[in-house]
Parts: structure tokens; sequence; C-alpha cells
């Protein structure tokens, strides 16, 4: 595992202009999908992240032919070899439950690991595999794995548990080769769901109602391939944008789609953050005076819960107490315990819910990152810091960001990275530490809360 910190030295405007790279959420899928042809396939805008290069060993481990230049990645599925997938591969990557419907596509069985990534509470794979019966799919699973076998999918109309992201796009791409037709209800529509439609209509399939929560599809024959550039990360540009307006700099982020954040433009307006939106950007300028606002996450196009840590770190310099309502993911709210070696105020109210309290001068501190979003949260907040921090597990912001030290530093912040060399997962220990959570309105603290690393 990559040990690797970041040293951060706060309290520098931001200045200049910095593009954004390839959208994750979108290439995972998409690269799953390139399964679903023997034919060769190309994708342009790929982002060079830790994900990517895991989803490549998977794809090599199942036989599948690939190559690599730049964001460039040329796929070619001619044959797909096994059926079941690495189980250290899949235990780095969520993203890796993506593979179950290609397996079943091209193998009729698929077996696999109950997929890792980052901690974020409790994630079931239920509403994959409700999906998957649908179609005719058999499911047989342990305590520890799942087993899937599949005769002749048939089209089906069925409304989905959940508006889960990675479990509608299992079930699009189950359906476009499917026999008959298939309308799925409580679809995600999140732009990188679009952008998987899109992709599979350049292939032969045919999809309708992209970017809607009801989706209709005609099972085709078969796919073939094509060429296809990923959208640009609307989640990277939005880290940015909160980077600029918490350093109170002037940075125009370039290279991105202002229609993917309509929620998060409205939230900045009234927090009382200055931009301009252009047709392919978003110039921010200096703000002074921010107010305290409710956040509360959703399923697009509500606000993203991968910007809700990132957009806490603004909260922090308003005037006012802030609420945050996550209510996605349990174990997503984390990162406000780090938030407190630096000075932060809050409240936690219960694991979805908290309250944080500014402004506050933040300090800099020894803090580490919790998972891909919280991990960007820590460096925003190392950003606006006085002084000196030093952010610890970085390999979650690398699994994510594309290059995030560099093109902050391409703007004036003051960010080094210290590579350290790797370390045997099996010498590696958990350790535990104690903090100070300061709390608004209470006498009492939370004292010596005991939170494991990593």
């Amino acid at each position: 595992m990559n040990t690797d910190t970041f040293t951060i030295i706060g309290g520098h405007p931001l200045k200049g202009k910095v593009s954004v790279s390839g959208s994750k959420n979108a290439a995972l899928p998409i690269i799953a999908a390139a399964l679903l042809t023997n034919e060769e396939v190309i994708l342009t805008n790929v982002p060079d992240i830790e994900d990517i290069k895991t989803v490549e060993h998977i794809l090599k481990f199942i036989g599948v032919e690939t190559t690599r230049k730049g964001g460039v990645l040329k796929i070619h599925a001619k044959n797909v070899k096994n059926i079941e997938l690495n189980h250290d591969l899949v235990s780095k990557l969520r993203a890796s439950i993506l593979f179950v419907a290609p397996l079943l596509i091209r193998n009729k069985e698929a077996r696999m690991a109950f997929p890792g990534g980052c901690v974020l509470g409790k994630r079931p794979v239920d509403a994959h595999l409700f999906a998957l019966k649908a179609f005719g799919v058999k499911v047989l699973k342990d305590q520890d794995s799942l087993h899937l076998k599949s005769g002749a999918l048939k089209g089906a109309d069925f409304t989905m548990t959940e508006a889960s992201v990675t479990a509608t796009e299992n079930a699009i791409m189950t359906a476009v080769l499917a026999k008959g037709e298939t309308t799925i209800r409580l679809a995600a529509c999140e732009p990188h769901v679009q952008d998987l439609c899109h992709f599979l209509n350049a292939m032969g399939a045919k999809i309708e109602g992209v970017g809607t929560h009801t989706i209709t599809i005609r099972g085709v024959e078969k796919l073939h391939g094509t060429e296809h550039r990923i959208i640009s990360d609307y989640l990277e540009a939005g880290t940015l944008v909160l980077a600029a307006a918490i350093t109170k700099g002037d940075v125009e982020v370039c290279g991105i789609d202002p229609h993917h954040l309509d929620i998060f433009w409205q939230k900045l307006t009234e927090v009382g953050v200055k931009f301009e939106l252009k047709k392919d950007s978003v110039h921010v300028f200096p703000s002074r005076a921010l107010k305290a606002t409710r956040l509360q996450t959703a399923v697009f196009p509500s606000f993203p819960t991968d910007l809700q840590a990132p957009f806490a770190i603004l909260l922090t310099q308003a005037q006012g107490t802030s609420f945050i309502f996550e209510t996605l993911f349990d174990g997503r709210l984390q990162y406000l315990y780090e938030l407190a070696r630096m000075q932060a105020a809050f409240k936690m109210l219960n694991p979805y819910q908290a309250e944080i309290d500014g402004p506050i001068q933040l300090k800099g501190a020894n803090v580490n990152s919790c998972d891909i979003r919280a991990g960007a949260a820590i460096v925003l907040a190392a950003l606006a810091a006085e002084g000196k921090s030093e952010v610890s597990n970085i390999y979650y912001i690398d699994r994510g960001y594309e290059g995030l030290d560099e093109k902050l530093k391409q703007l004036g912040a003051k960010i080094e990275r210290n590579s350290e060399k790797e370390i045997p997962e099996k010498q590696q220990k958990k350790g535990n530490y104690s903090i100070k959570v300061i709390v608004k309105n209470e006498k009492s603290t939370f004292k010596n809360r005991p939170i494991k690393t990593q």
C-alpha cells in the first residue's frame, strides 16, 4: 500500500487556470461495458488514477487485451477467460461489481467476493441482485462471495429498490443485450450514468430516457466497437472550485459541463461565493463574507454526496451555524473528527447529521485521509489552515483525483508530496489516537474518542 503523504503550508490564495480530468465514475462502468463487444473500444480522456489502474489489472486477469498511452485506453475483449474475479483486486474497488453483468453476458456465469473500496458504512449489493433477477439471472451467494448464473436473458419491467448508481449501471448493461424491451424505473440518472448510456448507444444499443429516472431499452443481438470520450469529472471540478473559494482565491476551472453541477452553483450562491459561469468553465472570485446554510445530500440532480465533505470545509469559514444532513452513507461524516485536530467546531448529532460553527481559523495539524472525498476535503482544510499540515493515507486521494497536488501547486498552493516505500499489508498496523471535539452550546466536549486509522 502506498504510504505517501502531503505536506501543506496553508494561507495562500489560489490563482490562475486549471483544467479538469476525465470522470472516474464515468470511466469505470464504461470500461466494464467495453466487455460487451468482442471488437476494439477506444476510450479517451481516461484519468490516470489508482482506481483505473486496478481496473486494468482486473481486465488483464480475465484475459482482456488493453493498451494505454496517456489518456487513451484501448480495450479489446476478444475473449473473456475467467468467470471469477481476483479477490485481492475486488477488495480494493467497490466498482468491481460492475463486471458482474459483462461476465454474465459473455460467459453465462460470474463469481466474485463482495467488493471493497472506501469505508462509507454499509453498502449492500441487494439492489444489484434484485435487478439481475428480473432478467432471469440465478443468484447463489454465501457470507463471503457472489455466484451468479444466466441462461437466455429476457427484457423486464421493474422498479429499482433504490436509485443506486452502480446497480442501475449493471441493469442497463444487462438490458442492452437481453431479448425484448426493458423498462427501469427509479433509475439513477447521474452524469456518469448518462455517459454510460451514450457510450452504449454509440456501440449500437437502443436506450431511451437518458437523464431521467425511467429508462427504456430495446435489446439488440450484438454491440460493436466504438471510440468514446469520457466526460469531465464534475466532482473534481467542484473540489477545485471549493479550493479557490476556501482560500479566497481567483481561479478559472476549465473543461467542465456547468449543468452537471446546477444544485452546487445554487448552494455556492446561497453561501455568498462570487463566481461566473461560462460555456465550459467557471471563474471563481475572492469572496469575503460567507453565510451559513443547510446542506442535504441526495441522488442527482440533488446535492452530490461526493461533494458534501469538501463543501463542509467551506462552511467552517461561513458566519453562523450550518447544518449537514448526509442521507446516503452512515460513515461519511467521520472526517469531522479529523477536522477537530485543526480546531474546527462542530456538533455531531448522529451518524447522518452534524452542525458546523463558523467562521473558524483552522490550524495546521497532522491529519488522516478517511476516504476519497474526505481526503480531498482534508487537503482543502489544510490549504485554508494557518501553518503546516501533514496529510497521511493519501492513497485514497490518488484513487479518485488525477494529480490533485500538481493541479493545486499550479495554482500557487504550497503542497509537496513525500514519497515513501510501500509497506507490505501484513506489516501494516492499525492504530488508535485520541482527539478533542469542540461542541457548540454544550459545556462538555467529546474527549479521547478512539478512531481507527484506515
